[in-house]
C-alpha cells in the first residue's frame, strides 16, 4: 500500500471565500493516531477540517484522505465520520433515530442498521437515554450522541471539532479514553480543541495555526524547539540560588532569571536550553551549587500557543 493511502495530506492548500482567507498554503501529511488543532477563532481550523471532510474543495492545492479526494464523495464519505460543533437536531427525533435513519439513508439494511446504532450509543454511555427524545438532552448529552453518530459507521477518519465541549468530568473522561482507543486501533482522530489541559495529554501530534497559517506543527515537544525567537523557561530547585543567578548573567542566550520566593529556586528564562543545560552540568559537578530538580516551566500546549500566538490561551 502506498504510504499516502494511510495519511491525510494537504498538497500546498489555499481556501479563500471571496476574499476573505480560510487558510493559506498549507502542507501537512497526517499519520493514523490523535492529531489536535490548536488555534483562536478565525485561525483556520473549522476550514481545514471541512477541508479534509470533504464539504468545502481547496480553491488551490490539493487534499488527500486515505489517497482519496472529494471528486469520489461516495467513498470519502464512507471512510470520514465528522462530528461539527453545530449544536442542531431534527424536530422530534430520539437519540436512537438520530443515528439510525442516516445508516438506513446509506443503503443498509434494518438489522445492520440497528446493530451499529446501539453499538456508537452503547460506546458513547448514552444506551439509558437512546430512546428520549435529543430536545430534552444536556449539551453534554446532545454532543455524545453527535459523536455516536460520527463514529456509527466505522469510520478510518474521525474529525471532532470541539468534541468535549459541555461534558461533565466524568463524560470527559470516558469520552478521550474512547479518542485514545480509536488512535490506538489506527484510526486518524483529528480533534479541535481549547481544552489545552488535555490535548497536551492526549495528542500524538498537534498542529497550531494563527489567521489561516499553519506556524507550527509535530509532536509537542519538537513544536516547542521549534520555537526559537521566543525564550524557554526553565524551574531550577537548588541549593543557592544566587550563586547559581551570578553565573547565569554571564550567558548571552540568557533573559531572565529570578529566584523564587520560598528562595529554594531560580526561574531562568534562555534563548538557548541546551546551552544552559551544559552550564548546569559544569556547575553542578564543581560542587557549588547543589541542584535537587530541573524542568521546563512551559513545555505544553497553552505556554507554546501563547509564545506563537499571543493568545491568553482561550482560543475556540
Amino acid at each position: 500500500m502506498n504510504a499516502s493511502d494511510n495519511r491525510i495530506v494537504f498538497e500546498n492548500v489555499s481556501k479563500f471565500y471571496g476574499e476573505v482567507l480560510g487558510v493559506n498554503r498549507v502542507n501537512l501529511a497526517l499519520d493514523p493516531g490523535i492529531t489536535s488543532l490548536v488555534g483562536p477563532n478565525g485561525s483556520g481550523k473549522t476550514t481545514l477540517m471541512n477541508l479534509m471532510t470533504g464539504l468545502i474543495r481547496p480553491t488551490r492545492g490539493k487534499v488527500t484522505v486515505l489517497g482519496m479526494t472529494s471528486a469520489d464523495p461516495e467513498h470519502l464519505f464512507r471512510a470520514v465520520g465528522y462530528c461539527t460543533q453545530f449544536d442542531s437536531f431534527p424536530r422530534g427525533v430520539s437519540g436512537y433515530e438520530f443515528i439510525y435513519w442516516p445508516l438506513r439513508l446509506h443503503g443498509l439494511d434494518h438489522t445492520r442498521a440497528d446493530q451499529l446504532t446501539k453499538e456508537a450509543i452503547h460506546r458513547v454511555g448514552m444506551m439509558s437515554a437512546a430512546e428520549r427524545k435529543v430536545a430534552g438532552y444536556s449539551k453534554g448529552m446532545r454532543q455524545r450522541i453527535r459523536l455516536a453518530q460520527a463514529i456509527s459507521h466505522h469510520p478510518t477518519v474521525v474529525v471532532l471539532d470541539e468534541p468535549l465541549n459541555g461534558l461533565d468530568p466524568m463524560a470527559r473522561a470516558e469520552t478521550i479514553a474512547l479518542f485514545q482507543a480509536l488512535g490506538q486501533h489506527g484510526m486518524h482522530v483529528i480533534i479541535s480543541s481549547h481544552i489545552l489541559e488535555e490535548v497536551d495529554r492526549i495528542s500524538d501530534r498537534v498542529v497550531l495555526m494563527s489567521n489561516g497559517y499553519v506556524v507550527a506543527e509535530g509532536q509537542i515537544h519538537d513544536v516547542r524547539r521549534e520555537v526559537k525567537d521566543h525564550p524557554m523557561q526553565i524551574l531550577v530547585r537548588c541549593s543557592n540560588p544566587a550563586k547559581l543567578a551570578s553565573q547565569v548573567f554571564a550567558l548571552d542566550h540568557v533573559v531572565e532569571a529570578k529566584i523564587n520566593s520560598d528562595g529554594q529556586g531560580l526561574l531562568v528564562r534562555t534563548r538557548d536550553a541546551e546551552q544552559f543545560y551544559l552550564l548546569l552540568n559544569r556547575v553542578a559537578a564543581q560542587g557549588v551549587v547543589d541542584v535537587e530538580a530541573v524542568a521546563p516551566a512551559d513545555d505544553d500546549v497553552n505556554s507554546i500557543y501563547q509564545y506563537l500566538i499571543g493568545s491568553d490561551g482561550s482560543n475556540a
